[in-house]
């Protein structure tokens, strides 16, 4: 893993390298060391005003929205083949700065991008963007248009990958795009951004804009913007919707998640928590809104249920992230590592079990590190069982019957993943079909790129990936032939 201090002392702007008009800088921590490992400018107000100007004159006149769909997927597919060529260099930038697994970061923070990549050109290239069908008094054209100049707002915990969720397919539809990486990781921002160069898209198509909460909040309610695209906790998302509904300006919002396995009593055990392990501590340290944080065991099974998960907690491998064999690593900043802790003192005193981890690893003093902790006798009215904790941390919560089981599955303010185990297929996809949530899978855990992502309640409103998420770029116009 590239272990040198990186610094950046230009913006990207509209397709240019630019002198930032102020002079703070963000300093990036690696949370496993908590030693500086790269420095990036600062965003201004007036940085903003430059990048949405340009994003706006290239929308209103300039040539990518007006590009034959063909030539604008050309350019999408060569910055597909330059994440490809980067995926050693993306996934070693990632570990160091939120701590994910270089296994991983290999596989999803820096192997996803390209796939996704991929996969919006394959359905803009197959998308009806215009057809022509009867109506009660003459023919109608529809056609759909882009939305617009979007400003994409991105987390820390999959940077690249919900920023090329973003760009792929509004890049595809026809939009311009500012793109506001996270304070905490804005390194991998700056290789998209270096990608983007190399590609040749036009002047003012895209912008890089690093920046804290403050100058996040002046980007998403600028009157230049057409539509805002944010990924990031349930607070952040009210507090833009709220911000964005001054100029009516479109939102997808992407949220947080409490998510419930739910394990039939024919389940394969084994098959069940292997899945959930991976799908809880081991996915991204825990630090991911669909983690399957909530597990609902029958209560006939769920002593060997309890036992299979401590021991599995217990055997995960905690550690340095650039090394192949951590399946744990640390969490993204010593604030996340305290929030985790502050939540596993409060089940504790909520008269949860604690059945394995619950505190710093023993070897692991230094850096953001939180062990695999697992809780037993959950109450789903318990805090731990309510908020999301965004660490890894695991409700065990028993259950009488199908019934009890959806009814705990969908007391909550989230819905935005889980699953089912069972032997039966039917009778899994008929309890899926009951719990309230945008994604379940049945025996696995699994976000299908094709398919359209998004949550239910407080996890969020619209879609992204699929045909949904390519819409959202969409604005939908009725032409009417009267004669």
């Amino acid at each position: 893993m590239v272990k040198e201090f990186v610094e950046y002392k230009e913006l990207f702007i509209g397709g240019r390298w630019e002198i930032p008009t102020g002079q703070a800088s963000i300093e990036v921590v690696s949370p496993a060391t908590g030693e500086a490992i790269g420095r990036v400018p600062h965003a201004t107000r007036d940085d903003v005003d430059k990048a949405v100007a340009m994003a706006r004159e290239a929308f209103d006149v300039g040539p990518w929205p007006r590009l034959p769909l063909e030539e604008r997927l050309a350019v999408i597919e060569r910055f597909a083949s330059a994440l490809q060529q980067r995926i050693q260099q993306l996934a070693s930038v990632i570990s160091r700065e939120n701590g994910s697994p270089i296994t991983w970061s290999l596989a999803s923070q820096a192997g996803a991008p390209a796939l996704v990549c991929g996969l919006a050109v394959e359905t803009a290239r197959a998308y009806p963007f215009e057809h022509r069908r009867p109506g009660l008094r003459s023919d109608v054209i529809v056609r759909y248009e882009p939305v617009g100049v979007v400003a994409a707002v991105v987390p820390w915990n999959v940077p690249a990958f919900v920023s090329i969720n973003k760009l792929a397919f509004a890049l595809a539809a026809g939009c311009t795009v500012v793109l506001k990486p996270s304070p905490e990781t804005p390194l991998d921002a700056y290789i998209l951004a270096e990608i983007a160069d190399e590609v040749g898209l036009p002047e003012g198509v895209l912008s890089v804009l690093p920046a804290d909460r403050e100058v996040s909040e002046y980007l998403v309610a600028h009157k230049g913007i057409d539509k805002v695209s944010f990924t990031g906790s349930v607070g952040a998302g009210k507090r833009i919707m709220e911000v964005a509904a001054a100029n009516l300006t479109r939102v997808t919002l992407e949220l947080g998640g409490k998510s419930a396995a739910i394990i039939l009593e024919d389940a394969d055990l084994d098959h069940a928590v292997s899945t959930i392990g991976r799908a809880s501590w081991a996915l991204n340290n825990g630090q991911a809104c669909v983690a399957l944080t909530r597990v609902l065991a029958p209560r006939s099974l769920y002593d060997e249920i309890a036992r299979r998960l401590t021991d599995a907690a217990n055997a995960l491998v905690v550690g340095d992230p650039a090394d192949p064999a951590t399946q744990v690593g640390p969490l993204v900043s010593a604030r996340q590592q305290q929030r985790v802790l502050d939540y596993i003192r409060i089940g504790c005193e909520e008269g949860a079990t604690l059945l394995a981890g619950g505190g710093i690893p023993e070897d692991l003093e230094r850096g953001c590190y939180v062990s695999p902790t697992l809780f037993g006798d959950v109450d789903n009215s318990m805090r731990i069982a309510q908020e999301e904790i965004f660490g890894p941390v695991v409700c065990l919560i028993p259950y009488e019957d199908d019934a009890d089981a959806l009814r705990i599955a969908n007391e909550s303010e989230y819905g935005l993943s889980g699953a089912v185990f069972t032997a039966d297929t039917e009778r899994g996809i008929e309890v899926a079909r009951h719990v309230r949530t945008g994604t379940i899978t049945v025996n696995g855990f699994s976000t299908e790129p094709t398919a359209p992502f998004g949550g239910y309640k407080n996890s969020g409103i619209g879609r992204e990936l699929g045909d949904e998420g390519l819409r959202s770029y969409l604005e939908a116009k009725t032409i009417a032939i009267a004669g």
